[in-house]
């Protein structure tokens, strides 16, 4: 019988040099990790907003080191910060020198600029784009049902069933017109996914509220025998009382090359002038005394969109550019400017609406007094900024 050794087999060793993929541990590696380190919160800790919307558009100032990878025919790419008069610090300074191959040169100090600072305060995402507005399509819903079985609106009286045919039908052009040609158009041209978002949700409010009067008004065809639910294309088109208003909106979606003046003058001088007049000041304040409880609450979700939610993230937005530690002054100007443009067109289209005032038969406050309220909360507003109020208000 014969034995063999086994004889200890030549094979080489594995060293390990902490060089292999997967070897290096991060703090935000982990299974259990669900923040990210890229970018500076605005508070001490990172919100869900700020993970799924901070700085997810690539921007060659901060980390995109290849430049940007499509452009436009007339050459420029990607978000161009000349798209607006106003500024942020760092705009002016070069984009950095891009070197041979893919990956060009390393950037030690990337030449970042102050639009990255904006945060919408109402931290608006993908997410609360459809939860908030299916949240107020199931109230309006809800309240326009209940006032269908209860047969509220036989409590109305005639003149206020003419005046909401014609007028309050007549505010879903201008919705539906703001939502598409203002805030959607304006959607791409942001420097920031933290603007393009706050524009996005704000054309959705838009778009929304439209389709809310549009479904009223047939709901009402549908209630009230003599109901035209036509008559409010009429009334745009027409009635001298919606011209001045007419102009002034058909006015905004005109404005080029200049996403922030289309912004700046819709949300924060058509609207505290001419919608929160009457929205608030007229329709919601008549309604009650004509019988209708139904008709504020549809204009309620409207108006609740503007001051609660895009007014907040407007004001944001150009306040960080009225305190701007390289642009401020020049900032104030350019808004300077929009506010001699703006407040007259609508100071003139609201006192043409003035007859308004006195179709229903139950009156609501006199119309001086309305204007007089919006006026104040429109300075307030431009207080707020650091703005001075123009000449026109006080005449």
């Amino acid at each position: 019988m014969t034995t063999t050794e086994n004889s200890a087999r030549s094979v080489p060793k594995p060293q390990f040099t902490d060089a292999e993929a997967g070897a290096k541990e991060f703090p935000d590696s982990g299974p259990s990790a669900r923040r990210y380190n890229y970018y500076k919160p605005a508070k001490r800790k990172q919100t869900h907003y700020e993970d799924v919307t901070v700085e997810v558009q690539p921007d060659p100032r901060h980390y995109l080191a290849q430049g940007w990878i499509y452009g436009f025919a007339d050459g420029s790419a990607g978000y161009p910060l000349n798209w607006t008069k106003l500024k942020a610090w760092g705009v002016d300074n070069p984009e950095p020198d891009r070197g041979p191959g893919s990956g060009g040169k390393p950037v030690e100090d990337w030449p970042a600029h102050g639009w990255h600072e904006f945060r919408d305060p109402n931290e608006e995402w993908d997410l609360t784009i459809f939860r908030n507005n299916a949240n107020v399509e199931r109230q309006i819903t809800a309240n326009v049902e209940n006032a269908r079985n209860a047969k509220a609106f036989d409590q109305w009286s005639p003149n206020w069933v003419r005046f909401v045919e014609r007028h309050v039908g007549a505010w879903m052009h201008i919705e539906h017109i703001f939502g598409l040609y203002v805030f959607a158009a304006c959607n791409r041209s942001g420097p920031t996914n933290m603007h393009n978002t706050a524009m996005a949700v704000n054309s959705a409010h838009k778009i929304r509220f439209a389709q809310d009067l549009a479904l009223y008004n047939l709901t009402l065809s549908e209630e009230i025998e003599g109901f035209d639910g036509t008559a409010h294309v009429e009334a745009w088109n027409s009635d001298p009382e919606w011209q001045g208003v007419r102009k002034v909106c058909e006015s905004l979606t005109a404005i080029e090359d200049d996403w922030a003046e289309m912004i700046f003058a819709t949300n924060l001088v058509f609207e505290p002038l001419l919608g929160e007049l009457f929205r608030s000041n007229l329709v919601q304040q008549a309604a009650p005394g004509n019988g209708d409880y139904v008709t504020p609450t549809v204009m309620g979700a409207g108006e609740y969109d503007y001051s609660q939610r895009d007014l907040r993230w407007t004001q944001s937005c150009m306040g960080l550019l009225t305190q701007d530690k390289e642009f401020a002054d020049h900032n104030k100007q350019i808004m300077q400017g929009w506010l001699s443009k703006w407040v007259p067109p609508c100071l003139d289209a609201a006192r043409k609406m003035q007859p308004l005032w006195s179709t229903p038969d139950n009156k609501p406050p006199r119309f001086e007094e309305s204007l007089d309220r919006a006026k104040n909360r429109f300075a307030g507003i431009l207080s707020d900024l650091g703005l001075d109020a123009p000449k026109e208000l006080n005449q």
